[in-house]
């Protein structure tokens, strides 16, 4: 029996630091290791011929600095996380092993109007396929991350009121799948999960403080704040869509007036566009055209990004983020609504905090989402199930 203070669970205590740092980072050199857990190097050095030796983490020759090193990383048959992003129009899966290796990915087409449980049955479809695809034992799963286009109430697990996927409201996706694929799922609205996506794979890697701002049917903000996913008591942090701009502006599905969303939301701003360029207009197509010369697409592209800015600058004065990036179709703009957001950034926010702020678009486009959903497994899986050798070790290494 380890008794606290006891040599034996100080060493099961640095074991576990030196797990979870690797977990969330995908792979770490020593040095990067030591100075994440404040551990000593020789420390670090024994704890990681040992977690090698028992076949949790994998060594591999690299430089940092023009020096050799040696990168350390989980396993890749340690096990699996699971990734599901439900979209607008969409189904995303993906399938990772704890190395931070994508191992497979499908998307397909989602009927927004399908009831929850229907889309809940393709969503179990499309793991298993994949899960088969891999060859891999479902043993080895050790957790499902799962993203939404809503707000999830943090004590339930329920999906709140949402206009995007309304036949899902009052749902429990997390406690759905859980009983569909008798695993660990964790759930988040996809604002946060895209913010985690490029925190880990993306444009947000390197930094502790960032917004994330997704503008498609909706827009929403995922926060970063210390490293970490800021989702408030009621989970609903980060809805930068209702920031009032114009208390006699058009009226918003939140029922007020002149919301951030009523003036940058695609439902809001294809209209402005289809009487001339016709009923089939899609925001995908709107930043196409702009990115040709077409010059309306171009002005509303525009405006759309001095609106955005507006909602930065406020986020800016209140959190102070170091970064801000740009997600969802719109990102395909680049400077053309870039250049806007930093305008309005430039002008509302205090000039220190401007001063601090990069604005980028994500690195990952539509795949943020279901990538966040890999690093949310990632994140809440415990690290005592690696150690303690809790998912078998039956299944074949991933190539």
């Amino acid at each position: 029996m380890e008794t606290p203070g006891s040599q034996s669970s100080l060493h099961r205590a640095n074991l576990e630091r030196v797990v979870r740092a690797v977990r969330l980072a995908g792979s770490l050199t020593q040095a990067e290791i030591a100075r994440t857990t404040g551990l000593s190097a020789a420390t670090v050095s024994n704890i990681v011929r040992e977690l090698k030796d028992g076949g949790t983490v994998e060594v591999t020759p690299t430089s940092a600095g023009g020096r050799r090193a040696r990168s350390v990383s989980l396993s890749g048959a340690a096990g699996i996380v699971i990734g599901v992003d439900f979209g607008h129009t969409h189904l995303r899966v993906a399938v990772g092993n704890l190395a931070h290796q994508v191992l497979a990915e499908e998307s397909e087409p989602l009927d927004v109007d399908a009831s929850s449980a229907q889309g809940f049955d393709r969503a179990e479809e499309l793991v298993n396929r994949l899960i088969a695809a891999t060859g891999v034992d479902r043993s080895k799963i050790a957790g499902v991350g799962l993203g939404v286009p809503g707000p999830i109430d943090v004590e339930s697990g329920t999906l709140g009121s949402t206009a995007i996927l309304p036949g899902w409201t009052g749902s429990r996706p997390a406690e759905e799948m859980r009983g569909r694929l008798g695993v660990p799922v964790h759930v988040d609205n996809d604002a946060n999960l895209g913010a985690l996506g490029e925190l880990v794979w993306g444009s947000g890697r390197g930094v502790r403080d960032l917004a994330y701002i997704k503008v498609s049917s909706g827009v929403g903000a995922g926060l970063v704040i210390d490293g970490k996913i800021y989702r408030g008591p009621g989970g609903t942090a980060g809805e930068i869509g209702h920031i009032t701009l114009d208390e006699s502006g058009p009226v918003c599905r939140c029922g007020n007036r002149g919301c951030l969303e009523t003036f940058t939301a695609a439902r809001y701003v294809l209209p402005l566009l289809q009487p001339s360029h016709g009923m089939d207009l899609t925001m995908e197509g709107v930043v196409r055209l702009a990115r040709d010369g077409d010059p309306g697409c171009r002005r509303v592209i525009g405006d759309v990004g001095r609106h955005i800015g507006s909602g930065v600058a406020n986020l800016c004065n209140l959190l102070n983020p170091s970064r801000v990036v740009l997600g969802g179709d719109l990102a395909e703009a680049g400077e053309l609504v870039l250049g806007p957001i930093r305008e309005s950034v430039g002008r509302y926010a205090i000039p220190s905090a401007a001063r601090q702020l990069s604005v980028l678009p994500g690195a990952l486009g539509g795949r943020a989402e279901v990538l966040g959903a890999l690093a949310l497994a990632l994140n809440e899986m415990g690290d005592s199930t690696l150690l303690d050798g809790s998912l078998s070790t039956a299944a074949p290494a991933f190539t």
